[in-house]
């Protein structure tokens, strides 16, 4: 991807097992504006809840979709969540544990902190 550029609903190829491949669904990709040539991008992965209920239930897709872009790209690759609704400490703790981060939808401008 060119630096400044994103997509939305993007398949990912990622390794799966020794050999086989698979494509993963990715919701938002996005090059930093200043990326170097041949940086990995920026992996988004929407959520909303409407409750706290479904959020502890869905919390290991999140976790196995990490485990495979760094499988497959290395311990370089950001994966971050855009959370939209109720997510408590619980499923929080459990996604940090995982080395995934999150944006709060209503602070969307923490994007630019990472130079998005």
């Amino acid at each position: 991807m060119q630096p400044g550029t994103f997509s939305y609903h993007l398949n990912v190829p990622v390794k799966v097992g020794s050999s086989a491949k698979v494509n993963i669904p990715a919701d938002v990709v996005i090059m930093r504006k200043n990326a170097p040539k041949g940086s990995l991008p920026m992996f988004i992965e929407c959520k909303s809840a409407g409750d706290f209920t479904n959020t502890n239930k869905r919390r290991k897709e999140e976790a196995v979709k990490m485990a495979q872009l760094t499988d497959t790209y290395g311990k370089g690759v950001e994966f971050v969540l855009f959370l939209c609704g109720y997510f408590d400490s619980g499923y929080l703790g459990y996604e940090a544990a995982e080395g995934i981060d999150w944006v709060w939808e209503h602070r969307i401008e923490d994007l630019e902190k990472a130079g998005v």
